[in-house]
C-alpha cells in the first residue's frame, strides 16, 4: 500500500489545526511548523476545505480552522478527501475487478486488504493522534489492537 504525500501532509496540517483550535492558522504557519512545502500544502488544504474538514476565512485575521471536531475526523476521512479511493489497481477501483482461471480469487484478496486498511484508518482520529503526541493517551496502535 502506498501512503501519498498528500495524505501525510493533510493529516499533519489537521493535527496543527487541532492543536490550536481557538485561533486560525495560515498555511505558512502550518508549513513552517511541520516542514511541509508551502505550495503543496496550499493545494492540500484546498482539498480539505472542499471536503469540509477545514474552513477558512480571508483577511487580516484569516486563516484555517478545523471544519469538524478533531474527534470526528478519521485518517480514512483525510485519505479519501485528498486521494479518493483508498486502494486502486492501475488507477481503477477494486470494486469491479475480476479475473478468470487460476487468478479468480485474487481480487477478493485485494478487496480484503482495502477493507482492513479502511478499518485501521477509520479507527484513528485526529484527536487521538494529538492526545498521544501530547502524552495524554494510550498509543493509537494499541487502541486499534483491542
Amino acid at each position: 500500500m502506498h501512503i501519498s504525500a498528500k495524505a501525510d501532509y493533510a493529516t499533519r496540517a489537521l493535527l496543527e489545526l487541532a492543536r490550536a483550535p481557538e485561533q486560525p492558522l495560515t498555511c505558512e504557519a502550518i508549513a513552517d511548523a511541520q516542514g511541509i512545502p508551502f505550495r503543496f500544502l496550499k493545494s492540500v488544504v484546498g482539498e480539505l476545505r472542499r471536503a469540509g474538514l477545514v474552513r477558512s476565512q480571508r483577511g487580516c485575521v484569516g486563516g484555517y480552522w478545523l471544519g469538524v471536531p478533531a474527534d470526528a475526523i478519521t485518517l480514512l476521512d483525510v485519505t479519501r478527501a485528498v486521494d479518493g479511493e483508498l486502494i486502486t489497481l492501475r488507477g481503477e477501483p477494486l470494486s469491479g475487478l475480476g479475473y478468470a482461471g487460476a487468478a479468480r480469487g485474487l481480487p477478493e484478496v485485494w478487496r480484503r486488504i482495502e477493507a482492513d486498511a479502511a478499518a485501521v484508518l477509520g479507527g484513528v482520529t485526529v484527536a487521538a493522534l494529538l492526545a498521544e503526541a501530547e502524552g495524554g493517551a494510550e498509543p493509537v496502535a494499541a487502541q486499534g489492537a483491542a
